[in-house]
């Protein structure tokens, strides 16, 4: 009986885990969607506009993922163990981290020249509010979401 147990629960936690992923990654899908179709609706971008917009867009979107998954989990769990880095390693992180952010800056604003040649300036930023309003409103929807719990 023991045995079976030893054998199972190993199964059972890798089961456990691999559905929680997959409805983190269906939640995340259905949240991409959503904004989609929120900076379609807010931008009203014409076919020929909408057929070189998005590819620069997603292209866009893949890169700053990226480079979140980097600040995120290897800057990130560095940060956590700040009282195990020596003064060294301590720099290192900090020009690693200055890096990342001029990474970040050269992306958006190579982006931001491109996007500007596919639609007009003044898409380009209503879609610069529009992210940020699309924002808004998913973390007031958790909120209300949240508290109603």
């Amino acid at each position: 009986m023991i045995r079976k147990i030893k054998i199972l629960a190993p199964i059972l936690f890798l089961v456990a885990t691999l559905s929680l992923s997959s409805q983190e990654r269906q939640d995340w899908d259905k949240i991409k969607s959503l904004k989609v179709a929120f900076i379609t609706e807010r931008l009203n971008l014409t076919p020929k506009e909408a057929q070189s917009f998005w590819p620069i867009y997603n292209e866009h979107q893949s890169k700053k993922e990226g480079l979140f998954r980097e600040e995120r989990f290897e800057i990130g769990s560095e940060i956590k163990n700040l009282d195990g880095l020596s003064d060294a390693q301590a720099s290192e992180l900090l020009a690693r981290m200055q890096k990342l952010e001029e990474e970040k800056y050269k992306m958006e604003k190579s982006y931001i020249e491109k996007i500007s040649k596919t639609i007009s300036a003044k898409k380009t930023i209503l879609l610069m509010r529009s992210e940020e309003d699309f924002k808004r409103q998913l973390i007031k929807q958790y909120r209300q979401k949240k508290g109603g719990q």
